[in-house]
């Protein structure tokens, strides 16, 4: 199925297709959110272990080779590259924000030394390719990101990483609103659950987004 007609809510199930998708590669900018260390270490508790099973293969088996792919693909286009990542400037993690401190899935505390707070080593940056640490699930709101995609001249932004329906959704949402024309590549991100990924990309399609593959991103270069 086509990006035109493809992750459908009510609010557009009957609308009109979009226009084709035209991407200038010096105002693009790939952004990957939040593919840390963290993220990929597996509890010592086996029913917890077995829960988040599937999202560690979906990462391992789709989401980072993708995204990788995608990496690679946009360092030979010209696309500026960038990162968000979760990390805190303290040790005991005062600098966060409320959504960090709660208790929870949501509870993080990374200082931005630590290893478990740095990208996976399969995606790591290169050269003075831009990482910005955030205490936020919005890249923007907590960081000088949206300053720089202004100052480097970005219009558009294809966003990768996890999880969808929260640091990717907050950031997405943050972008449209901030007039920068957002593309998601489904296949290179992922939720905690498939029902969860899929649901939050049929909200976020063609509202603050264009949901797209990996695969169909790499066409509309101009």
């Amino acid at each position: 199925m086509s990006w035109k007609t493809a992750f459908r809510s009510f609010y557009y199930e009957n609308a009109d297709e979009p226009d084709d998708i035209t991407l200038n590669p010096t105002t693009t900018a790939l952004l990957v959110v939040d593919v840390q260390n963290t993220y990929m270490e597996t509890s010592e508790d086996q029913t917890e272990a077995a829960r988040w099973a599937p999202f560690v293969d979906r990462m391992n088996d789709t989401v980072i080779p993708n995204t990788a792919t995608l990496i690679s693909w946009a360092r030979g286009a010209g696309i500026e590259v960038m990162f968000a990542r979760i990390a805190c400037e303290t040790k005991d993690g005062r600098d966060r924000s409320l959504s960090q401190k709660k208790p929870g899935f949501n509870y993080l505390l990374l200082p931005k030394a630590q290893q478990d707070s740095q990208i996976v080593s399969a995606l790591a940056p290169q050269g003075d390719e831009i990482v910005v640490t955030k205490t936020t699930d919005s890249a923007l709101t907590g960081t000088n990101l949206r300053l720089m995609l202004h100052n480097i001249g970005i219009k558009d932004v294809i966003v990768a990483g996890i999880f969808t329906d929260q640091c990717i959704s907050s950031t997405v949402r943050s972008l449209c609103d901030e007039s920068f024309g957002v593309l998601v590549v489904h296949d290179a991100c992922a939720a905690a659950t498939t029902a969860l990924h899929r649901r939050e990309l049929e909200i976020i399609n063609m509202i603050y987004c264009h949901v797209v593959s990996m695969t169909e991103v790499q066409t509309f270069l101009s």
